[in-house]
């Protein structure tokens, strides 16, 4: 009879394994050369979540494990599955609620119709895991999928853009399966990323990546219609300074900043060239102050930026609400 010895598996959280094993380094479900083939893998280990509700790093590649129920019942927290390796694995409508997969791997993991709500998935390689028809309202999905972390931390470039490449599809996936779901807000967050994961795969000084930069700033890729408001402003108040610098005429009079005159008469005189800035920029032109010199440039400038940034309003505000 073999002597029993107790599983060497340990967490990069610290937790100690504490099953037994034939001898061994490694328990039955920590194992990665044991195939779980068996025909009863699903009842056992659902019995072993009732026994013990973490289960980090537990070896289930491959495996059927359809139909499974994880749900730690009576419990606000669900059953422990970091560090889980659930790759090709068949998850289909497994029961999964509040589960903490966070730091697994579901890489090509089949997920179609589970429920996933709740659940913790910072993280996790969800390279090419099947989502479609998965419940996923109020999963944990983090800021940035593990392959941009990875990328992020790379030293070489090859492996850089390797992972870049990777984390778009991530991202693109994530995004169909979201819109499919209804959850356009958190789509419209990972459709977002995915433009950056493919920006940072341009060449780093050539103009496709220098625009999208540009897009990504002024809209955010047109997820963020705030940033129109902001650079609107911006532009206005610049413009503003710039004619209050050089001067508009209204009414036969110079509206300039004069260091002689009183801070009150600046103020009211910087007034009448914002509003100035505001009609130019709207375009309206009531041709109540007139340009002068330089800012006859300047204001062309402005009705055209203002023109182009209205129309992009309007496409990202109607993208944004149509959803």
């Amino acid at each position: 009879m073999s002597e029993k010895h107790q599983c060497c598996y340990v967490s990069p959280e610290g937790f100690s394994c504490k099953e037994k094993t034939d001898g061994r380094n490694l328990c039955y479900w920590h194992d990665a050369e044991t195939l779980k083939k068996e025909p009863d893998l699903k009842a056992r280990l659902e019995q072993q979540s009732k026994q013990q509700s973490i289960m980090q790093g537990y070896d289930l590649r491959r495996t059927d494990l359809n139909d499974v129920n994880l749900v730690n019942h009576g419990s606000k927290t669900g059953f422990d599955l970091r560090y889980c390796d659930f790759y090709r694995s068949n998850l289909q409508k497994a029961h999964l609620f509040a589960a903490n997969l966070e730091s697994a791997s579901l890489m090509k993991a089949d997920l179609r119709g589970a429920n996933l709500h709740c659940a913790n998935l910072k993280n996790a390689n969800l390279l090419g895991t099947r989502l479609e028809g998965a419940r996923l309202d109020h999963v944990q999905w983090g800021h940035y999928v593990a392959q941009e972390q990875i990328a992020r931390k790379s030293e070489t470039e090859t492996v850089r853009l390797d992972y870049f490449e990777q984390a778009e599809e991530v991202y693109r996936n994530l995004r169909r399966v979201l819109e499919n779901e209804g959850l356009f807000e958190q789509a419209g967050y990972f459709f977002r990323r995915e433009m950056v994961m493919r920006r940072y795969q341009m060449p780093l000084w050539s103009t496709q990546r220098m625009v999208s930069k540009m897009v990504d700033l002024f809209c955010g890729y047109g997820e963020r219609p705030l940033r129109v408001i902001v650079f609107s402003v911006m532009m206005i108040l610049g413009y503003a300074i710039v004619f209050f610098t050089n001067g508009v005429i209204d009414s036969e009079e110079l509206l300039q900043f004069n260091s002689e005159a009183s801070l009150s008469d600046n103020i009211v005189s910087f007034l009448n060239v914002l509003y100035f800035s505001v009609v130019t920029f709207t375009t309206l032109g009531y041709g109540d102050i007139t340009p002068v010199g330089w800012n006859r440039f300047f204001t062309a400038a402005e009705a055209f930026s203002g023109s182009f940034t209205l129309a992009l309003f309007v496409v990202v505000f109607v993208k944004k609400m149509t959803r």
